[in-house]
């Protein structure tokens, strides 16, 4: 399945398929009651979402959006099941991709424990130019997010993000 910039491939609490996504970004942003929404990951390609269903079903935690175009294998989630049933050696496969899972995040964790602002910015940015090459990260996220991502105010992000496209005339 081909999913476009902007496109909803689930929605949060609503229950269904496994998904491997084989190109492609894709944000998971959760919707609080007052309709405000927080970014809470980052899905990069061959990560098999969600994350907290590998094992067992479970609705889903937030709604995931496409950041560019992706490219996504629907997995059946009772055929998921049956082949874990079937197959107890392939926990050890969802054990590593949770391993890599954790790795990724320790590395946003470092991104957030930066005390330099454009330091915590930068290490985003070269992050996120091992998955895709952008030459801005405004391509892909608003402000709000990226600052949600790395624990800034927006406006401060806007100043960085400003004093960089300044650096680069």
């Amino acid at each position: 399945m081909i999913l476009h910039k902007g496109e909803v491939l689930f929605r949060q609490g609503e229950a269904g398929p496994l998904y491997h996504l084989k190109s492609g970004l894709l944000k998971i942003v959760r919707v609080h009651a007052d309709g405000a929404l927080t970014l809470v990951n980052i899905i990069v390609p061959d990560e098999i979402i969600p994350h907290h269903s590998l094992m067992s079903p479970n609705p889903y935690y937030g709604t995931a959006i496409a950041l560019v175009t992706c490219e996504i294998e629907v997995l059946s989630a009772p055929d998921w099941y049956r082949h874990l049933d079937d197959h107890p050696e392939k926990c050890r496969d969802i054990a590593l991709q949770l391993q890599g899972k954790l790795r990724m995040m320790q590395q946003r964790i470092d991104q957030l424990t930066e005390v330099s602002p454009a330091e915590k910015l930068r290490k985003l940015q070269l992050w996120l130019q091992t998955f895709i090459p952008v030459a801005s990260l405004s391509e892909l996220l608003t402000q709000d997010e990226i600052g949600q991502l790395i624990g800034l105010r927006r406006e401060t992000v806007n100043r960085l993000l400003r004093a960089q496209a300044a650096n680069r005339e």
